[in-house]
């Protein structure tokens, strides 16, 4: 059953056709309808023109377009640290990241990601040497300095920012330190009046009072007309000293520059290559527009969630959408022989000897008890006619004429004037090109180390046909070489006369078929009278010359 989060695509093959596309659509509706959501029926190419006719007629929207189910950085864990404010100081970055058990803080201003401070840059800072102006070069607001050293403000602003001079610690009477304290300097001190009195004279920026002492009015007067700020701290002065370096901010040693991030998009395949190429324990994530949601680590790929899929009307895997291999298989919906596909565990598999995987697809709903709807009878009944080619197809079974006669009732669709309505439809290639019409219905099949594509384009038009045939061999010709297949089959279906024309492309294709099918050496055209099926007629044939 689906998560509520991630769903599971109900998916046909590469350049899908019209049994294909419905029963993907009807499939997710019936395991909507029995398990409560979570099903996307989904797609793994463009949707042909027969296709297109028949969502349009019965007023079905197209499934969403999967163009691989490998695995990205959605399917992973974000851990969501928020992020914190690049003045934020060491020490309260130092207690988050305590608190989140994380080793790695992002630096963040309305969700662009700034740089990033980690445990081993915070321990840097506190254990290098600096001189007495890094509080200054670092642009200190007080407000870290009163919340690291615990301290009250006493006269001043906490929005100030400590950006010119020394720290000082005024251990000396007054006459020495006139030699040392300049303009600016941040003094820290006791409770001596003539030292805090020489501070202020001398221009301090501000005096730090430690272990509490009272700090008198005299002073405090003084202090605010020479604009010298005045913080009290509980702490004695060896601590207020090894502690104060603690309240610069973290922008000043975070890092910004070759920061490695991903995208919530990128294949984590990919995110594993890069990840062991660098040193990092963990990395940001930013969305679409570059907004910073979350870190991962390589910890986070240990628990992946795989794509989880639904495969109907096909089972090689040179037909699944790419990126199966990373995916999980739930299920296995199909009609046709059972190719090169594997799993890794056991799934259900439902294959039967039917015209159309429409009509399994049927079945199902009737084994559940579950009333089918206008909308999704007449896209079986589309897909059963498609596949079956109104039942002239040596794939069509009784089970597929009475299943598509109850889905005509239940829809209210003549069955013949719509098969001819919608394969009118489908055989309109005049306004397409060569390429549009060779994808729209091929499929790539490997025999034993043989690999071939076979499409086929169907008709109820002679004349179509054969203008068809004029676009596609040269085409053909120019492209077969970057297909990375050794043969090409084309078939060219008159539905009308039950017979194909076959367009053979590369070294043995001819030979194969003639093999396949015991044509005559004469025989210049290959037409093959009867043959209709790909799947029934066509592919066992050439299979059973491949496999000796």
């Amino acid at each position: 059953m689906a998560s509520s989060t991630t769903p599971v695509y109900v998916i046909g093959h590469k350049n899908p056709d019209t049994d294909s596309i419905c029963s993907a659509i009807a499939y997710a509706e019936l395991k909507n309808l029995l398990h409560g959501g979570g099903y996307c029926a989904a797609r793994a190419g463009q949707i042909n023109q027969e296709t297109q006719y028949v969502l349009n007629y019965f007023q079905a929207s197209a499934p969403q377009y999967i163009s691989d189910v490998m695995t990205d950085v959605s399917d992973i864990d974000i851990r969501r640290t928020q992020g914190a404010a690049g003045d934020f100081s060491l020490k309260k970055a130092w207690n988050i990241m305590r608190a989140l058990k994380v080793n790695t803080l992002p630096i963040t201003d309305q969700q662009k990601l700034l740089g990033l401070i980690t445990v081993g840059d915070i321990a840097n800072a506190y254990m290098n040497v600096y001189d007495n102006c890094i509080l200054s070069v670092a642009k200190t607001p007080y407000r870290n300095i009163i919340e690291t050293l615990d301290a009250e403000l006493l006269i001043g602003s906490m929005d100030a920012v400590f950006d010119k001079g020394e720290v000082v610690i005024a251990a000396a009477n007054p006459d020495v330190m006139e030699d040392y304290i300049h303009e600016g300097d941040m003094i820290i001190l006791g409770n001596r009046y003539e030292s805090q009195l020489c501070a202020i004279e001398m221009n301090a920026a501000c005096i730090i009072v430690c272990m509490n002492a009272k700090v008198s009015r005299t002073i405090q007067k003084l202090a605010q007309e020479h604009n010298c700020s005045i913080i009290v701290t509980p702490h004695d002065t060896f601590t207020t000293a090894r502690l104060i370096n603690q309240s610069m901010p973290i922008s000043y040693f975070m890092r910004s520059e070759g920061l490695i991030t991903f995208k919530v998009t990128e294949s984590t395949e990919e995110v594993r290559k890069i990840m062991g190429e660098k040193r990092y324990r963990e990395f940001p994530i930013l969305d679409q527009d570059n907004h910073y949601i979350g870190m991962i680590s390589r910890r986070s790929l240990l628990n992946l969630r795989k794509k989880q899929v639904i495969l109907v009307d096909h089972n090689e895997a040179s037909q699944t959408v790419d990126g199966i291999g990373f995916a999980d298989i739930l299920e296995i919906i199909d009609h046709h022989r059972i190719g090169t596909l594997e799993t890794l565990e056991p799934v259900y598999f439902r294959n039967q000897p039917v015209g159309c995987t429409a009509t399994i697809i049927y079945q199902m709903y009737q084994e559940n008890g579950v009333e089918i709807s206008h909308t999704i009878a007449g896209l079986l009944l589309a897909a059963i006619i498609s596949d079956t080619l109104m039942f002239r197809s040596p794939t069509c079974t009784m089970v597929d004429r009475l299943a598509a006669e109850r889905l005509s009732e239940i829809c209210g669709v003549d069955i013949e004037g719509f098969a001819i309505d919608m394969f009118s439809a489908g055989s309109d290639m005049s306004s397409r090109s060569a390429k549009e019409i060779f994808n729209q219905d091929r499929k790539i099949f490997e025999v034993n180390e043989h690999k071939f594509i076979v499409a086929q384009i169907n008709s109820m038009n002679t004349i179509e046909l054969d203008e068809v045939k004029e676009k596609l061999i040269p085409y053909l010709k120019k492209k077969f070489d970057s297909f990375g297949v050794g043969m090409c089959y084309v078939m060219l279906t008159n539905i009308v006369k039950e017979d194909t024309e076959l367009l053979c492309f590369g070294d043995d294709a001819e030979a194969v078929a003639r093999k396949a099918f015991q044509l005559p050496d004469e025989m210049t055209d290959i037409v093959l009278k009867g043959l209709v099926s790909r799947k029934k007629q066509f592919i066992p044939s050439v299979v059973s010359v491949l496999q000796k």
